[in-house]
């Protein structure tokens, strides 16, 4: 390959990693983004009831996940009422539940809901990468006040 070649190789190369960085970007919901889906999932259980919302968040992957962000929701014994990120963990009890460095991830989120609700840091696998990462999820009380309505986002 002569070097003038090269050199388009690697530029086309340079502007191809440049272009998809905002891409890969977008894919990732910021704080902001996940605090008002939470608010959304709030006023949305308000408006239709437990058991509708539930279900809606859980199964309407068009309104109820956008970019990695989906709506969890568990009762204040651990148990899965509605996820949109894996719909087997409904109806699970979650209490023993820890990340990779043994922090107790839903019974942590119920306890900071309990206080007020907030931001709840911890690692967790990312299902893009694999890797595992640290995760925030903005946890508050169900507007019944039981258990808690989860967004989260990889930092």
């Amino acid at each position: 390959m002569s070097k003038m070649n090269f050199r388009r190789a690697l530029l086309l190369g340079l502007a191809g990693v440049c272009l998809a960085a905002p891409v890969l970007a977008q894919e990732r919901a910021t704080k902001d983004e996940a605090k008002a889906m939470s608010d959304a999932a709030f006023e949305h259980i308000k408006k239709v009831g437990t058991e509708k919302a539930y279900k809606d968040f859980t199964t309407d992957k068009a309104a109820w996940t956008k970019k990695d962000l989906y709506v969890m929701v568990y009762d204040n014994k651990a148990i899965a009422l509605a996820h949109g990120g894996n719909d087997k963990l409904v109806g699970k009890d979650m209490s023993s539940i820890k990340d990779a460095n043994g922090v107790p991830i839903v019974t942590g989120m119920i306890a900071l809901a309990a206080k007020g609700g907030g931001w709840f840091d911890y690692d967790w696998p990312d299902p893009i990468t694999k890797k595992v990462m640290s995760k925030s999820t903005y946890a508050r009380k169900q507007p019944n006040g039981e258990g808690f309505i989860g967004v989260g986002v990889y930092r």
